[in-house]
């Protein structure tokens, strides 16, 4: 079904071609400011490039237009300086929420939401950890972007393919190998009791404390500090690691399997407990070599050049940036280079994709500027659809976290947090009886982990957070449990209804309360704001959307009788309307990956 706003274009199109016959491609719409009277706002001034004439005489032709020749929309009208303030009929918001609760029925689709795979796919890749630590407080912003945005735009209508590539090689994963095999006397998780990802994060720790304290040493020695960094024996060691690693070496290579397989498992447990899931994984030790046949094509092509040491660059200062080493003098790759190889494989393994979206820290900014457009320059179409989804750092008012000094918050701690504060806030508003205690975990579970969710997610995604565990759980306010109470409020009224036997009523109400024209106006906005939060690959549209729906939601509700409305056709068309309130709020959150109560 068509939309208002789309429903107005095609009126007031109509009306400026007969009072001015002028055929006018668009118009421009925008909800009318909460202190003027009107629904939507028509802007005059765009108009003025077809119409001569004074803006607000404009807008008065055009008000009285709508008002007599599209009644059953447009009610009643205003126009301040250059903009036309349109009153939609409560007659459109009655039927329009008949129409859509129908549809549903019919179509058993919801409302707002695109039909599945009805356009191009898209991959996004998330998370992408490195083997040598747990998942931290800054994973969790990673995966709840990425995860919500891959979500928001299936809703859109795309099809999308989940993905993340693991960064499990490299001096970094070597070092937590050689502290295992110094400190680790064969421990193991299963005889820890440790998560795979904590023992091993346990060593990388271990690392740093032994190498600070052999660099100590050799500058009492006499050494300088460079030279005590690249001479301390653990360091040494953990290079000397990474070239058998490099060659393969059988003793190494299972070594590396082993703590890379207990970090996998602990991975997975926290994913779950997240609620964040992929249809594929990509691994830098089997993409670290991808890339290599790019570049000898893009020299080729002349897209890259050689210097004379036989290092290969990419100029990219006529574009603004700088030159770009795409492979070193001894023919090793760099992370442009398996980065260029990763998303060519990437298109071979998922021919359908169009686009890509990389869910990684603002601090790479320019890597993927670089990137992009490197791949343009090659030729590849899809290039011209990647896109960065850049995030800011996730702050504690502790302070910033560090993982060589283990000083990180770690992912599970917090969730275990979350459902810690959940479960001490439900009890002291004492609304849990007749919950048993399994009901009372998995509610403690949903609030606080829906709590952290919306927390991160109502935030842009490049803006800075300052995350606070106690702030993010209250039940007042722009948080996720009180979206979620609202939800379950609203379940609340409908079992109630259920218990009533009150006959549903086909008949319809003439007019609207303000309160109810209110909600009805916020829910003709949901098909809109799905789409633009996936333009704009935010979750936080999204996030702000609901919030204002449960705001306008609980206004009605203090306001407007529900249950104790004695006309059956109000009674009934009030708690249908709570029915699509209830069904968008799961909708949307569902899209952030939270889930909603039934009883709270």
């Amino acid at each position: 079904m068509l939309t208002l706003q789309d429903t107005l274009k095609q009126h007031i199109i109509q009306a400026v071609q007969q009072l001015y016959s002028v055929d006018l491609e668009t118009v421009e719409l925008q909800q009318t400011r909460k202190d003027f009277t009107g629904d939507i706002t028509l802007v005059i001034f765009p108009l003025l490039r077809h119409i001569k004439g004074n803006p607000v005489q404009i807008g008065e032709q055009i008000g009285d237009y709508l008002k007599k020749h599209a009644g059953n929309l447009v009610s009643d009208f205003n126009v301040i300086k250059g903009f036309l303030n349109l009153v939609i009929a409560d007659s459109y918001y009655i039927n329009f929420l008949n129409q859509i609760r129908e549809n549903q029925i019919r179509e058993n689709k919801y409302f707002g939401l695109a039909a599945p795979n009805s356009k191009e796919a898209i991959l996004v890749e998330y998370s992408s950890p490195n083997t040598n630590k747990p998942l931290h407080l800054g994973h969790i912003r990673n995966n709840l972007l990425g995860y919500s945005v891959a979500e928001i735009l299936k809703a859109a209508g795309h099809k999308v393919y989940k993905t993340q590539i693991i960064n499990d090689r490299g001096i970094h994963i070597c070092k937590s190998m050689i502290a295992w095999q110094r400190f680790g006397n064969g421990e193991t998780p299963e005889s820890t009791g440790l998560k795979g990802d904590k023992l091993v994060g346990n060593y990388y720790v271990a690392f740093d404390k032994a190498y600070k304290e052999e660099i100590q040493q050799l500058i009492a020695e006499g050494k300088s500090k460079e030279e005590a960094e690249k001479q301390a024996p653990i360091f040494v060691a953990a290079q000397e690691m990474l070239r058998q690693w490099e060659a393969g070496d059988p003793e190494v290579i299972s070594l590396w399997k082993k703590m890379n397989g207990w970090v996998y498992d602990g991975f997975a447990v926290t994913y779950k407990n997240l609620g964040v899931d992929f249809d594929s994984y990509y691994y830098e030790s089997n993409t670290y070599l991808l890339g290599k046949d790019i570049v000898e094509r893009g020299l080729a092509q002349g897209v890259f050049f050689k210097k004379e040491d036989g290092s290969v660059w990419c100029d990219l200062t006529a574009d603004g940036l700088d030159e770009k080493l795409v492979l070193r003098a001894d023919g090793t790759s760099v992370y442009i280079t398996q980065d260029m190889g990763t998303a060519t494989q990437r298109v071979k393994d998922y021919p359908d994709v169009k686009g890509m979206v990389y869910t990684v820290g603002n601090e790479q900014d320019y890597h993927f500027k670089v990137l992009f457009l490197i791949l343009k320059k090659l030729g590849y179409d899809w290039a011209s659809h990647l896109y960065h989804l850049s995030y800011g750092m996730v702050d504690l008012p502790s302070g910033k976290m560090k993982s060589r000094e283990g000083t990180v918050v770690d992912a599970d701690d917090l969730i275990a947090e979350m459902e810690q504060t959940a479960k001490e806030i439900s009890q002291e508003l004492g609304k849990l009886d007749g919950y048993t205690e399994a009901q009372k975990e998995a509610l403690y579970h949903t609030i606080g982990l829906g709590a952290l969710k919306y927390y991160i997610l109502k935030v842009d995604p490049k803006k800075r957070i300052l995350f606070d565990p106690k702030e993010s759980i209250d039940f007042q306010g722009n948080t996720g449990p009180f979206v979620q109470y609202t939800y379950a409020r609203i379940q609340s009224i409908l079992r109630k209804y259920a218990e009533m036997g009150a006959a549903d009523s086909t008949a319809i109400p003439e007019t609207l309360h303000e309160k109810e024209k209110a909600l009805l106006k916020s829910i003709t906005l949901f098909p809109a704001i799905v789409q633009e939060a996936a333009e704009e690959y935010s979750p936080a549209v999204i996030a702000n959307y609901v919030y204002d729906l449960v705001k306008d939601f609980n206004s009605f509700y203090q306001n407007v009788s529900i249950l104790g409305e004695k006309e059956p056709v109000k009674l009934h068309f009030r708690v249908v309307l709570c029915e699509k309130i209830g069904e968008i709020i799961a909708a949307s959150f569902k899209m952030l990956g939270i889930q909603v109560p039934e009883r709270m």
